[in-house]
């Protein structure tokens, strides 16, 4: 049994750990659950990533409640079927996607999940993010994946639900250490009906489409010198019936062989113009570094990484780049991060090299 120590990590380790697990066959424990943050141990969707990908693969499993800051996992084989699991809380369901979606590359027929929960959490990636930035990516390599979602849920209820379909998945090398120019930005914006009245999903589209427009005129690209305002830019804002109110925004970059992301939820109390400000803010700084991805997805890309090989440049490393690179190693794997010219470059060896 492999063991692990997650003091130094967050939830990132505990799905990472369960991908590799599960693809490997390699048992683990982990002590330390999140061991250096406030409020330590498996929180409600850690507990869902585990139940589930324990399902996935008829896993024998102790320690796993909320607050538990040790369980083992034992996987048996990757199998596929259908089977629907309770977050219970707002806890994000797109974190247990990022857990279970690896496991294509070890299935033998389809694996449906659907998911309960939130879909739209702070500390988590949109349903958006997940839906228009990673998956298309990871499409584009070989992840056959389809992402149907409900119902939208907010904190602090929830209510949200989502059926994540993966099927046998043969991976090609990921090769995103160049950006091309932006073709297209997508902006989502999306709030409950109760916020209608407001108008709050259309000020958060038109404000994001707004500040692109007038703050990018002129401006040029970092690394290919081509004029951003070249890119188009298309808005869609939506309301949905939800257990209780909120509102997100996504910004998603389009760089052909490429994608990143920006997102921000609403808050009680604060204008929807400053939290369409915050996505272009973020975005702005990603432009500037003429990285392929955002940070958020770099981290997110390495356990692919380890899985399919190849190379990815994200704008700067993170404590959670290194805590979850340094996992991925405890599983044999060749992964390297190191510094380049611009950024940061992590790379695996293809599994055929």
């Amino acid at each position: 049994m492999l063991q692990l120590d997650g003091r130094d990590g967050g939830g990132q380790l505990v799905r990472t750990a369960l991908s590799l697990s599960a693809v490997t066959g390699q048992a683990i424990c982990i002590e330390n659950v999140r061991g250096g943050r406030p409020n330590p141990g498996l929180k409600p969707q850690h507990v869902a990533a585990i139940e589930t990908v324990g399902r996935a693969t008829e896993a024998t499993v102790s320690g796993v409640e909320r607050e538990s800051e040790r369980f083992s996992f034992a996987p048996e084989t990757v199998r596929g079927g259908a089977f629907a699991v309770e977050v219970g809380t707002a806890g994000s369901v797109a974190l247990v996607c990022d857990a279970v979606a690896p496991l294509a590359v070890a299935l033998d027929r389809p694996l449906t999940v659907t998911l309960h929960g939130g879909t739209d959490v702070q500390w988590s990636p949109p349903v958006d993010y997940l839906r228009e930035v990673k998956l298309p990516l990871l499409r584009a390599v070989g992840l056959d994946a389809e992402l149907a979602v409900h119902q939208r849920g907010f904190y602090p209820v929830g209510g949200g639900s989502l059926t994540l379909t993966i099927r046998p998945s043969s991976l090609t090398a990921l090769r995103l250490r160049r950006r091309g120019s932006i073709e297209r930005l997508s902006v989502y914006a999306l709030a409950s009906d109760s916020l209608e009245s407001a108008s709050v999903a259309e000020r958060l589209a038109e404000t994001v489409r707004e500040r692109i427009e007038d703050g990018s005129k002129g401006e040029m690209v970092t690394e290919t010198a081509e004029i951003e305002t070249t890119a188009e830019i298309e808005t869609t804002a939506t309301y949905a019936e939800t257990d209780c109110p909120g509102a997100v925004v996504t910004l998603v970059a389009d760089c052909g062989t490429s994608r990143a992301g920006f997102d921000a939820l609403g808050r009680r109390g604060v204008p929807a113009e400053d939290v369409a400000d915050e996505v272009v803010d973020a975005f702005r700084a990603w432009r500037a570094t003429g990285a392929p991805v955002d940070e958020h997805l770099g981290d997110q890309l390495l356990v692919w990484l380890a899985l399919a090989g190849g190379e990815v440049r994200m704008p700067h490393s993170t404590d959670h780049v290194e805590t979850n690179a340094e996992l991925i190693r405890a599983f044999e794997y060749d992964l390297q991060v190191g510094d380049s010219e611009r950024g940061v470059v992590a790379s695996a060896p293809s599994p055929e090299e």
